[in-house]
């Protein structure tokens, strides 16, 4: 199926090289039959497909776990210009793998920005996507009214604000990867929890053009993330009709999380017809490698009577 086959073994993945209609090409984990459903998983900022390590090795046994390290990430491609990361453009990327694999419907699995991506395609692709399932990722319109409404969710997004800055890669590079790592990353995590994944974050950030790549995420985002001491105008459109995902769907959170905070699950059944919400007390922002387990269970439990 692929022609330009680059493989490595990664623990319980296979590592291909896929070049998509869009014209990126994409490093991708696979682990499960090929024949079996798929289940494609998509990582948020500033990891790549080994945020799903613990998931593929559970769900193989029952799908085909397609994980790709999406553009500007680890070895993928990355297009210089922000507006190549714009919502269409990585949410055609998904609909293009999916295709690559000959997965007319696929239960599609995200986290962070891989979030962003998977709501958006809920939305405009309702007829590709089985099921969803969610990992502190929050919806596009309740997220934005927070930004506006909710102090808390504001201060605690000012990150992006600094992310947006054309001249962070300048000071990362000026501290090095690794400190990046230290100063930035290390804090809002487990280390125990962690294991020995630091020397692969290392190695995924140093790829040329993977930082820039990484922050094009945010940039390119059309998200409104206001200063603190700013008192904005409401724009009428945050009130205004949304329309439903119709995907079922279930969200997991992670209640620890520092940057999404909690309120970003209250009231998202206004905004998904078929909802399931589980909520996990002792995990933070990345919460399929920090309580993996209880991800795996969670999961477990609503494909079965999904």
């Amino acid at each position: 199926m692929d022609p330009d086959p680059r493989s490595a073994e990664d623990g319980q993945l296979s590592v291909i090289r896929v070049p998509l209609s869009t014209g990126i090409a994409l490093d991708v984990a696979v682990a499960g039959e090929p024949g079996a459903p798929a289940m494609i998983c998509l990582h948020g900022f500033p990891e790549s497909h080994r945020t799903w390590r613990h998931q593929a090795a559970e769900f193989a046994r029952d799908f085909h776990v397609i994980a790709p390290d999406q553009r500007g990430y680890a070895r993928s491609d990355k297009p210089e210009a922000v507006e190549d990361y714009a919502p269409d453009k990585v949410v055609a990327d998904l609909i293009a793998l999916a295709d690559h694999f000959d997965a007319r419907r696929f239960t599609l699995v995200a986290h962070d920005w891989g979030g962003a991506v998977a709501w958006m395609a809920a939305l405009k692709h309702p007829d590709r996507i089985e099921r969803l399932v969610i990992l502190n990722a929050p919806h596009p319109l309740v997220f934005q009214r927070a930004l506006f409404d909710d102090p808390e969710q504001r201060a605690s997004s000012q990150y992006i604000r600094s992310f947006r800055d054309p001249g962070l890669e300048a000071r990362v590079q000026a501290m090095g990867v690794e400190g990046f790592f230290d100063r930035v990353f290390a804090p809002l995590i487990d280390p125990a929890k962690l294991g020995d994944e630091r020397a692969r974050y290392l190695d995924e950030w140093s790829q040329p053009g993977a930082m820039t790549g990484m922050l094009n995420w945010y940039r390119a985002s059309r998200i409104i993330v206001h200063a603190m001491d700013e008192t904005p105008e409401r724009p009428a459109w945050l009130d205004a009709p949304f329309p439903s995902v119709k995907v079922p769907t279930l969200v997991i959170w992670g209640m620890r999380d520092a940057a999404l905070r909690p309120g970003q699950i209250e009231g998202l059944e206004a905004y998904v017809d078929d909802l399931t919400i589980e909520r996990i007390e002792d995990a933070g922002h990345f919460v399929p490698w920090e309580a993996p387990e209880a991800v795996n269970a969670a999961m477990r439990r609503w494909l079965a009577r999904a």
